[in-house]
């Protein structure tokens, strides 16, 4: 007979059916934002089946990141902007947060904007009212809901992502040429390609991901008080962290098969019929309708309203964890509202300020552009630093980086580096 309390036994049973479904999926899924899903869009438009490689090449750098990311929040309890906070100078602790903030806000709106736009195609109405109604549906949402609830809502959100891989089953795909495209990596020089291929890069691979999924790591621990941090519990590392690279890593590959099934559908369709422009989601979406019918046309349209629903949580959450991390503030969604004031405060000012963006005379494709910028720069000294932070023994205990997660995450740190730098040549050019 079990000596175990009988809920500690049916927590267990819960998450071995629910392992998958962690952090790891809602960041994967959050992903393909709005503003994700124009520029796969772009891509598979202009392009055709010419960058659909990337979605295999970036498969393992953004899953060693999250992993890293995900294994800092759950060894050591605090998120990265805690853990800046503590071991780290207060400048470069503000100058990451400020970026990150200002780079989610602005996404944040556009993603609003996309959302509202795609909801006007389905049903017409008015696009500022569906703005403030989005923006007000995620915050109120977010500050109030239970965090379980919450979470189990997100997770229930990615399933919007299928909408996407369903467009296939509209289109005639030659998958022999699909999957040669996909393995075999077609680089050119030509200007356009690079800067598709840094926006590729730039709106895969994003800081506020990394944010995310350390916190959310953190919430979990806040849940689960019978498992500490690992710092604290070590016995527990082995099946934690293989809970970890599972979710991860299934989270990522889900992330990045819808990603491909985009630019599949947009290269076998737009491409295909001589439509290489594609500014936002939505245009996408109604660049659809008469090329591959009401379904691909709804499908699309819907998953850009659930994979928004998703996303703006996710940019306003990571702004607000790390803002209220780096001012030494509690934080965590399983916090109720008065416990967490700073923290909640700011989900709401960055929604707040996202409805704004959309108001405002600021142009959304260009403030998309700024967007990707400066989380492209960003990146970098955030991955140098997530680095730095999951190898030293003073934070991560006996729990540093294993030998393939330290290779693995500096290679990708390096290869960031230079698509920032070609971001940065493309921009001056």
């Amino acid at each position: 007979m079990s000596d175990r309390p009988q809920d500690e036994i049916a927590l267990i049973k819960k998450r071995s059916l629910l392992g998958l479904a962690g952090p790891g999926l809602i960041t994967g899924a959050a992903d393909d934002d709005p503003s994700g899903i124009a520029t796969y869009s772009q891509a598979g438009a202009q392009f055709g089946l010419g960058l659909a490689w990337t979605m295999l090449f970036t498969f393992p750098l953004l899953a060693f990141i999250q992993e890293i990311s995900a294994r800092i929040g759950r060894t050591t309890g605090q998120g990265i902007a805690a853990n800046l906070r503590d071991f780290y100078p207060r400048p470069l602790l503000f100058a990451t947060v400020g970026l990150l903030t200002i780079a989610n806000t602005i996404n944040l709106g556009a993603d609003l904007g996309a959302m509202a736009e795609a909801l006007k195609l389905l049903l017409g109405g008015i696009g500022h009212v569906y703005v403030i109604a989005f923006g007000l549906f995620c915050a109120v949402v977010q500050i109030y809901v239970p965090y379980g609830r919450y979470v189990t809502f997100l997770k229930w959100l990615t399933l919007s992502l299928l909408a996407y891989a369903a467009t296939l089953l509209v289109v005639e795909v030659p998958w022999a040429t699909v999957l040669l495209n996909t393995v075999v990596p077609t680089p050119s020089l030509d200007r356009d390609y690079i800067v598709a291929l840094v926006a590729v890069f730039g709106t895969t691979i994003a800081p506020y991901l990394i944010f995310w999924q350390a916190s959310e790591e953190v919430d979990e621990i806040a849940l689960r008080p019978a498992s500490p941090a690992l710092v604290f519990a070590p016995d527990q590392a082995a099946g934690e962290l293989k809970r970890i690279r599972l979710d991860t890593y299934s989270g990522i590959g889900f992330s990045n098969l819808i990603g491909l099934s985009i630019i599949i559908t947009t290269a076998l369709t737009l491409n295909a019929n001589g439509i290489t422009t594609i500014e936002t989601a939505a245009q996408a979406a109604e660049a659809l309708r008469p090329i591959a019918g009401p379904f691909a046309f709804t499908a699309f349209a819907a998953g850009i309203i659930g994979t928004g629903l998703l996303a703006v949580p996710v940019l306003a959450g990571s702004s607000a964890y790390a803002i209220a991390e780096s001012l030494g503030q509690p934080v965590g969604l399983g916090r109720k509202p008065r416990e967490a004031v700073t923290f909640y405060g700011m989900i709401a000012a960055s929604t707040l300020i996202g409805v704004v963006i959309h108001f405002s005379p600021i142009d959304p494709i260009r403030a998309l552009f700024w967007s990707a910028v400066i989380n492209g720069v960003l990146s970098v000294p955030i991955l140098a630093v997530t680095m730095i932070i999951a190898t030293q023994p003073r934070i991560m205990g006996g729990l540093v980086l294993p030998a393939y997660l330290r290779w693995g995450g500096w290679i990708s740190t390096v290869i960031l580096a230079i698509v920032v730098v070609g971001m940065l040549a493309m921009s001056l050019a």
